[in-house]
């Protein structure tokens, strides 16, 4: 019964942590919000991030309502896990953790988007389908350094793999 009650507390405290993380990176990467994925993101965290948005002004380019969202929720789930399986919040141990999985989510959120990113190119290249334009806003700041380095061969662009290797790495160190 404990763990069931453990996944389902997991389970929706990681996808809101997502949903506030997807609208952070959206924002970074100043993609169109017109596209039906990015509307959904922004229309399931608008409930936190408007009223936090009337006390926290915006820093430059980074939304500080948006941040202190997926802070406080990256949080709560740590929180929660640690108050569910040890009984016990140990402060600096809860810093550690909300720290690594925010990592961890953002390192496999561009894990995923890579990879969709790299099968849409195969299987539909230059059409359009909801989210594709999306994922190239996402993926591309991230690929054209690589590029500079390692420049496509032929046809063939070998910078997903490199990203997507590095990424895993970064994952491994994570651990």
């Amino acid at each position: 019964m404990k763990e069931a009650l453990i996944y389902i507390v997991d389970t929706l405290l990681w996808l809101l942590m997502l949903a506030f993380a997807l609208r952070l990176l959206f924002q970074w990467v100043r993609a169109d919000f017109r596209d039906p994925f990015a509307d959904a993101v922004v229309r399931v965290t608008n409930w936190l991030i408007l009223p936090l948005r009337r006390v926290l002004p915006p820093i430059r380019r980074i939304d500080t309502a948006t941040v202190v969202a997926l802070l406080a929720a990256a949080t709560v789930h740590a929180a929660a896990l640690l108050a569910l399986g040890a009984g016990v919040i140990d402060l600096p141990l809860l810093a550690v953790i909300t720290l690594k999985s925010l990592v961890d989510m953002l390192l496999r959120i561009y894990l995923f988007a890579l990879l969709l990113y790299w099968l849409m190119s195969f299987l539909a290249p230059g059409a359009y389908a909801p989210g594709t334009r999306l994922l190239a806003q996402l993926c591309e700041p991230i690929l054209r350094p690589v590029r500079r380095i390692i420049p496509p061969i032929g046809q063939i662009d070998f910078s997903i793999l490199w990203v997507s290797i590095a990424i895993g790495a970064l994952l491994i160190l994570l651990r």
